[in-house]
């Protein structure tokens, strides 16, 4: 039988520079360090990671130059989208060269086809510079239409920052995905499309969306406090660090779990000797 192929999902590292904390109480590069070491300690270790966006904190070239090192780090290859706290230019500067940002051009969005695993990979830049919420324009959609139109027999997992749905959660909603419509039509129309990889929200969301399933990656460092109303604040909390690890077999399919890290008590035997214990 075939070996599964898996996928690591981590999202939102918001890395700074100079050792200071995320909004003064978070070790963004202390949690991003854990879960390289985590993730590198995997039995068995994921095939390779994708980070979907929000890489550091302001976009900085030294917060890339902090970034860079750790990524490296990682046992497996890895794979990058920009989210809004971004900069292409800095991000394309500071991943020169490497396979983890395959990039077609120069300039403009930062999208990209990975076609050397079992699991086609497309990236997709969802960043408006200067804005808080996503959108991929007219020209991505068409791009990314004939990219799935390429291969239609070959599974495949689109990664981008922004999630296309409203959340309830009140303050992340207020800058929608802004062309969510007319991107559910181009991924309806590739059946092939076995998940969209998301982030930005800070909390395991799933929504379904254009035929397929849309998997939000909890933060690596810190979540937004789950409240749902309307006029939500925008708050984080330090709950639980999480990541997604995505399975994917021909004959059983793509299968999302959600990864929690951290020291906990166990783990404890349901059966011993005697059976169930009771």
């Amino acid at each position: 039988m075939s070996q599964p192929f898996l996928i690591a999902q981590i999202s939102d590292p918001h890395l700074k520079a100079g050792g200071k904390f995320s909004y003064g109480v978070v070790d963004t590069l202390g949690a991003l360090r854990r879960m390289v070491e985590h993730l590198n300690g995997c039995v068995p270790r994921p095939d390779i990671v994708v980070v979907s966006g929000d890489l550091v904190d302001f976009g900085h070239a030294e917060e890339y130059a902090v970034l860079a090192p750790v990524l490296a780090e990682l046992r497996m290859p890895f794979y990058l989208v920009p989210g809004n706290h971004d900069d292409r230019g800095s991000l394309r500067s500071a991943f020169a060269g490497h396979s983890c940002l395959p990039v077609d051009s120069a300039s403009g969005p930062l999208d990209w086809v990975e076609d050397a695993w079992p699991v086609r990979l497309i990236g997709l830049d969802s960043t408006l510079p200067g804005a808080h919420g996503g959108a991929l324009d007219d020209e991505q959609l068409a791009w990314l239409d004939a990219r799935l139109g390429e291969r239609p027999d070959v599974p495949t997992v689109l990664v981008l920052h922004h999630p296309p749905f409203i959340t309830g959660i009140g303050h992340m909603d207020r800058e929608p995905f802004a062309n969510a419509a007319a991107f559910e039509r181009v991924v309806t129309r590739h059946p092939q499309v076995e998940r969209l990889l998301c982030g930005h929200l800070h909390r395991p969301i799933q929504r379904r969306f254009g035929g397929t399933l849309v998997n939000v990656c909890p933060g690596t460092s810190h979540q937004i406090v789950l409240d749902l109303q309307e006029q939500a604040p925008a708050h984080f909390a330090l709950e639980p660090v999480g990541y997604l690890l995505h399975r994917w077999h021909p004959q059983q399919g793509l299968v999302s779990h959600n990864g929690v890290l951290g020291a906990y008590p166990g783990p404890y035997p349901f059966y011993d000797a005697d059976g169930l214990i009771d």
